[in-house]
């Protein structure tokens, strides 16, 4: 089954009131309430299209999948993918206990990859 996934891209973002600001982003409050609460029974192509503009992601981003456990998938099946995986989702609170140093080589890594990209 497909889910919304957004509480850990608001959290990286440091968005802490989603629905104030999905608003502002030109939402309606009653999608935006849908949204948040993962109540939406069709996505629409312009929501997702905000959505990743304002939260810079990619669709599946967007996206967590849970396998039905009446159903068989391939292994390699596209949509597991879309599995939730086990990660440290405080990136904020992992950057602020890290050493000066490696905060600094952090920055320059992403910098550099940024600048490959283009």
């Amino acid at each position: 089954m497909l889910t919304l996934n957004l509480k850990p891209i608001f959290q990286a973002r440091g968005i802490q009131k989603p629905y104030t600001f999905l608003v502002k982003a030109g939402l309606s409050p009653a999608s935006a309430t849908n949204i948040i609460n993962n109540k939406i029974r069709t996505f629409r192509l312009d929501h997702i299209e905000l959505l990743c503009r304002i939260l810079v992601c990619e669709p599946s981003d967007l996206l967590l999948f849970k396998p039905d456990k009446n159903q068989n998938y391939l292994p390699n099946h596209p949509l597991l993918k879309l599995q939730q995986q086990i990660t440290d989702n405080n990136w904020q609170q992992t950057l602020a206990n890290l050493p000066l140093k490696q905060l600094k080589e952090v920055t320059q890594n992403i910098i550099q990859n940024k600048e490959n990209q283009q």
